[in-house]
Formats: C-alpha cells, sequence, structure tokens
C-alpha cells in the first residue's frame, strides 16, 4: 500500500493558515496530515504517535475524529482547488475550509502500529459549503466512518 502523498493540499496554504494541530504544516508539535488525490478520491495516511493510546493496543478515538476533520477539511479545498482549475502543487494558494460539522461513527477498535487511511468522497452542495464522506482504515479493515461538512474560510478568519 503507498503510505504518502505526494502532493498534499496542505503544503500550499497559506502560511497565516498553515498553523492547524492536525494537519498545519507549520505546527511544530502538530499530526501534519497531508491531503491528496488519488484517482477522483482523496487520501490521507498517518500513523499515529503512541501518546495516542486509549488503551493499550488501540488508537485514542479523538485522534480519528482529528484525522476525519482535517482529512475532510482538506478534501473540501482540494476538490474547489481542482474545480478552479488548480491542482496542489501548480503554485497556486488553494483556498481554506473550516468544519461545520462532524459526524463520525467506530465501527471497530483502531489497533496501533498501523498505518491509517482516510478515503474520501467529495459532494458539492454549495458555492461554500462542501461534503464529505469519510472512511478511515487500518490496513483493510473499516475502523470509523463518517461525514464533514466544510465551509470555506470566513473571511473573519483573516487579521
Amino acid at each position: 500500500m503507498k503510505e504518502y502523498v505526494t502532493h498534499a493540499i496542505q503544503d500550499n496554504y497559506a502560511d497565516d493558515f498553515s498553523w492547524c494541530y492536525g494537519c498545519g504544516r507549520l505546527n511544530e508539535e502538530g499530526n501534519h496530515f497531508r491531503t491528496g488525490w488519488e484517482g477522483d478520491r482523496t487520501v490521507t495516511y498517518s500513523l499515529p504517535p503512541e501518546k495516542y493510546t486509549a488503551i493499550p493496543g488501540f488508537v485514542y478515538g479523538g485522534f480519528l475524529a482529528s484525522f476525519m476533520d482535517c482529512h475532510g477539511t482538506g478534501s473540501c479545498a482540494l476538490a474547489l482547488h481542482r474545480k478552479n482549475g488548480h491542482e496542489p502543487g501548480d503554485g497556486s494558494v488553494p483556498p481554506r475550509f473550516v468544519t461545520a460539522s462532524l459526524q463520525i461513527t467506530y465501527s471497530k477498535p483502531t489497533p496501533q502500529g498501523k498505518v491509517l487511511k482516510a478515503i474520501g468522497n467529495v459532494t458539492e452542495i454549495h458555492p461554500k459549503k462542501w461534503k464529505v464522506a469519510v472512511e478511515i482504515y487500518a490496513e483493510d479493515e473499516l475502523c470509523a466512518s463518517g461525514e464533514v461538512v466544510g465551509v470555506v474560510m470566513p473571511a473573519t478568519f483573516t487579521k
């Protein structure tokens, strides 16, 4: 299994908006989730550090929620960026999304020590609001699924 995204949307976010604990490339303590295209689906990979232990041998559910959240907003940014005629790495600055809602269902305990893969399918529902169905796998096992609704970052988030 490929476990790395070559051209991630987060690599091109403006510096002012690259501090998210989950996906911010400038947050030294963060998780640095990176979301890219795999065909017409979006993907993000992560090997959760042991500090995200629920009980020995299993990943804390809050980590999975954060993983899904950042994957979802990254997927929204990828989709709108592509709709605008751009791709990650083409030198253009992509739109930035924030989470309007996050719904997650845990289907089985997530084992530690395995690379997780989030897969997203994006549906546009409004020019400023996007919906992403997300599944998180540990190898071939579905561990969580859900939905992220992202909105284009409001102007009030800027200085």
